[in-house]
């Protein structure tokens, strides 16, 4: 498969990225800044004819589009869009205090920057005739789920799921999967030190879906934890 991620030079983007290389995917990574992807170097160096380096900021519509131009003109068409690139700001602010251009800001990343990357990137898996969106979400986004903080995050993440479930109902006729998935808590630079599960198990997790090595339960939601199991909305 011909996998694009963003956000793919640390954490479960980087564990994506190593997954995939290891079950013989070609990757193409999109890091923010090409001057910061020394980790995904390092495996191009090993895999130099299955990973690309893609110039692709999520706020920035332009380097997208000219992403998405790349795509197209070496590969034709993209088999799977994993929407992982996201920041986590103004956690410890109560709502009394909280600056609101943190929650702007986190609406800019963590959901228009997906909508635009679908935007540019769905023709591509169109052309392929099947294939699958995988939005990295969070239990943060979770109705059932919900806890007072985090606002920033947790509405972005909850405005996430409903764009993919949105993106299922629309899709998935047309042989398009779309799934938000909660990853789990991970070891990660967001995650910290403290979590308990390694991002390589998620990744290897999230491979298997994309593999259809595992069907995910996307009734009634397309939201699901990175098994692929039902998660509560």
């Amino acid at each position: 498969m011909l996998i694009l991620i963003t956000g793919a030079n640390r954490g479960l983007g980087l564990a994506l990225a190593k997954t995939a290389l290891e079950r013989g995917h070609t990757v193409l990574a999109g890091v923010r800044s090409l001057e910061r992807a020394d980790r995904l170097r390092e495996l191009q160096a090993v895999s130099s004819d299955q990973i690309v380096l893609l110039q692709l900021d999520v706020q920035d519509e332009e380097s997208i589009r000219q992403a998405a131009a790349k795509i197209e003109q070496d590969y034709g068409k993209l088999d799977v869009i994993i929407n992982n690139a996201a920041i986590l700001i103004g956690r410890d602010s109560k709502l009394e205090e909280l600056d609101i251009g943190l929650v702007e800001e986190s609406m800019d990343v963590n959901l228009y920057g997906p909508m635009r990357v679908v935007k540019h990137m769905l023709p591509l898996v169109h052309k392929n005739g099947k294939g699958c969106i995988l939005n990295i979400s969070s239990e943060a986004g979770s109705f059932h789920n919900a806890y007072g903080g985090d606002y920033p995050y947790a509405l972005s993440k909850a405005a996430l799921n409903y764009f993919t479930q949105q993106l299922h109902k629309d899709l998935s006729s047309k042989g398009i999967r779309a799934l938000a998935v909660h990853p789990g808590w991970m070891r990660t630079d967001m995650g910290g030190s403290s979590a308990h599960l390694d991002p390589m198990e998620t990744a290897a997790a999230l491979l298997d879906l994309l593999e259809s090595k595992k069907e995910a339960e996307t009734e009634p939601f397309a939201f699901v934890d990175y098994t692929g199991r039902a998660f509560p909305i």
